[in-house]
């Protein structure tokens, strides 16, 4: 039985899981950075670089407690490479090729998104080719997903939906991270307060989130020229109209997009795929016109290092290992 230890730091966690064949999770292990960062509104690359460091060799050491495993039973190492901070993702490289060489162990790279992508695979047991739907704080996108490989469909041109969400929370004085809060404050609020615009990129699988979240703080400073601040059920309502906004455009792109591919299937990965407002209308938009719409449980969704473990088992059955030259790549190409 394969065992592959996975290592990933791209951002503000830092995570270790074991997975061995058959993506069978044996461990996974974060250590999150949420209530440090909540004190500057978002995620500071320094501290957060900082943070890896201290926490990756206990997080690593649980892991493997968890999993019943020594550094013996492990039979390759794989971690993220990019993207993401460059800080921050050297923790995670530096750390996983000085293991790899003192283990004598296979070293294997595993691009971020295609972590995400492979989350899918944990709980569900999809039939190429199907259309992934990529959503998170960092990047936005459509791909159609072959035994061939991925091919970008199309991918935000500015703000991702993950970080117009956080945006938006910053600005109605939600604490961060912002997505689970606007979705939160979304629960309470009324859909159809605002009409936010939608930028539809016509002709294409884009997606445009800047327009959305400028018209939401130009709706908040017209209102606060106005001496008017919003109270708590306004700032309910404006969430759950910027969110309806958001996830009307995610998922009636990914559903036209799936049916002109003529697939079967959608998977929502990424960060924003917990998010509960978009799992609801992209099943709903999906099941309409007979397309099966799924996505992994919350713990998947948000960074983890079960997805790179997932993603590196093919590598390693490939033999597509890297060398102790390979280095944190903060732009690495989606594709």
């Amino acid at each position: 039985m394969v065992k592959i230890l996975a290592i990933e730091s791209s951002c503000d966690e830092t995570a270790a899981a074991v997975v061995s064949d058959g993506n069978s999770i044996l461990s996974n292990i974060i250590a999150s950075q949420i209530p440090v960062h909540r004190l500057y509104g978002g995620v500071v690359p320094e501290i957060a670089s900082r943070h890896h460091l201290e926490a990756i060799v206990p997080v690593v050491g649980e892991a493997l407690s968890a999993a019943g495993c020594e550094f013996s039973d492990i039979d390759a190492v794989a971690v993220a490479n990019g993207p993401g901070l460059v800080g921050s993702l050297l923790v995670g490289v530096s750390y996983a090729k000085a293991l790899a060489l003192a283990l004598n162990k296979p070293l294997i790279a595993v691009h971020h998104w295609q972590g995400h992508l492979h989350a899918i695979d944990i709980e569900h047991h999809l039939t190429y080719p199907y259309l992934a739907l990529v959503v998170s704080g960092s990047h936005s996108g459509l791909l159609l997903a072959t035994e061939q490989g991925n091919t970008m469909l199309g991918c935000s041109h500015d703000d991702a939906a993950g970080e117009a969400f956080d945006k938006i929370a910053r600005a109605l004085g939600l604490p961060y991270p912002g997505g689970p809060e606007i979705s939160r404050a979304a629960e309470h609020g009324n859909r159809e307060f605002q009409h936010f615009p939608r930028a539809w990129m016509e002709g294409t699988d884009d997606f445009s989130f800047s327009g959305l979240k400028s018209a939401v703080l130009n709706y908040l400073n017209q209102q606060r020229m106005k001496g008017a601040e919003p109270d708590q059920q306004e700032i309910c309502d404006i969430a759950a109209s910027a969110q309806e906004a958001i996830c009307d455009i995610l998922s009636a792109k990914a559903v036209a997009a799936a049916q002109r591919e003529g697939v079967a299937a959608i998977a929502l990965v990424g960060g924003v795929a917990a998010n509960q407002r978009l799992r609801q209308l992209l099943s709903e938009r999906a099941g309409a016109v007979g397309i099966t719409a799924v996505w992994p449980s919350p713990v998947y969704c948000t960074d983890n290092a079960a997805m790179i473990g997932v993603a590196a088992l093919p590598k390693y059955a490939a033999g597509d290992f890297a060398d102790l030259s390979l280095n944190a790549e903060p732009r690495l190409a989606i594709i």
